[in-house]
């Protein structure tokens, strides 16, 4: 974990209630795909933790979405401010057990973390497939970028305005390697139901410090409780125990 003081690059809507935000600084670690940063927003208690989109260097792209006061101002600031920011935060994928035709399923806000392991994957010269589910053709964001990277791309929607219609585990293929997901609860209960192979989920969970120190975001596994923002927040398929 290191502490910086980010610049506001830009700041856009790419969705409805969802927006793209680069932040740059001198300095900035390498980020590995997964992890999170946790930015501190004037007038707010608590930090706001939000998953790394990409990163190019010292510049680093975050894209979330308006859910309260929080991100209500992130979402108006503007480029020239600066934001606090704790960087490097969570354990991130581990993209060396993929194989060589990896799947990638994101829901929603569960989309942005999924673009820089595609990157990494796809540098290592591995087939990518990335499944990407949103309630309807409005809120689709990120498919374009995908694409470019060269992956296969599949868009779900639930009302069927786009895509495929109904939730991800409907447009999931038949063959893959290895999976990595990241979306609401519901969404990976569902993937971890249907996957025929291994995988690695990213947990959504409300945190208080960000860095295992409140041991507010505990969660059960099978190899003890662990803290979502230390040792999560990707856990494997094997470690998970549902709380029914």
């Amino acid at each position: 974990m290191n502490q910086h003081m980010l610049t506001v690059a830009d700041n856009r809507a790419v969705a409805p209630g969802v927006y793209r935000m680069e932040l740059e600084g001198r300095g900035i670690e390498a980020q590995k795909p997964g992890q999170f940063i946790n930015l501190r927003i004037p007038g707010m208690f608590l930090r706001r933790p939000i998953s790394v989109h990409d990163q190019e260097g010292d510049r680093i792209a975050i894209i979330y979405k308006t859910v309260g006061k929080g991100t209500e101002r992130l979402a108006a600031a503007k480029p020239g401010e600066t934001l606090d920011a704790l960087t490097g935060l969570g354990n991130g994928y581990d993209p060396g057990k993929a194989g060589d035709r990896p799947l990638l399923i994101g829901g929603g806000a569960g989309v942005p973390p999924l673009y820089l392991l595609a990157r990494r994957l796809r540098e290592a010269g591995k087939d990518v497939t990335a499944v990407l589910g949103f309630n309807m053709a409005e809120e689709i964001f990120a498919e374009e970028a995908f694409r470019d990277l060269g992956c296969r791309v599949t868009v779900a929607t639930a009302d069927g305005s786009a895509g495929v219609r109904g939730f991800v585990t409907e447009a999931m293929p038949e063959e893959y390697s290895y999976f990595y997901a990241c979306g609401p609860e519901g969404m990976l209960r569902a993937v971890y139901r249907a996957a025929k192979t291994s995988g690695q989920f990213s947990f959504e969970e409300r945190m208080g410090c960000g860095f295992g120190a409140c041991m507010g975001c505990s969660c059960r596994t099978a190899g003890g409780p662990k803290r979502i923002c230390r040792e999560g927040p990707v856990l494997e398929k094997e470690e998970i125990l549902w709380d029914d």
